[in-house]
């Protein structure tokens, strides 16, 4: 038997298309900005905060949760995941990695 076939989808405009998952997350460039949670339809990722000896003390005390170097993003429902790379897009550091898959078993 051959290799399972890649997932496809097909636009409203009857385009094919190859979904991206995403298949790993690099937790150690991610500074916890949240934009890849906020854009997420499908709840893949949860919030996670660092561990006291992980978080730089000298913080400058900005109150900007935006870029916050205290919490990381981590994949909790990966098989969740539709593809779309939303994720990606609005990631300031690059932290995903996404391929096509087959159907998971």
């Amino acid at each position: 038997m051959g290799a399972e076939p890649i997932i496809t989808g097909i636009t409203r405009g009857g385009t094919s298309w190859t979904p991206q998952f995403v298949t790993a997350l690099n937790e150690e460039k991610c500074i916890g900005c949240g934009r890849c949670f906020k854009v997420c339809p499908r709840d893949v990722l949860t919030i996670v905060q660092r561990a006291i000896d992980d978080v730089d003390l000298d913080d400058d005390d900005d109150d900007d949760d935006d870029d916050s170097d205290n919490s990381f993003m981590t994949l909790s429902n990966p098989l969740d995941c539709i593809g779309c790379e939303a994720c990606s897009r609005v990631c300031p550091k690059a932290c995903f990695t996404h391929e096509a898959l087959p159907l998971a078993a």
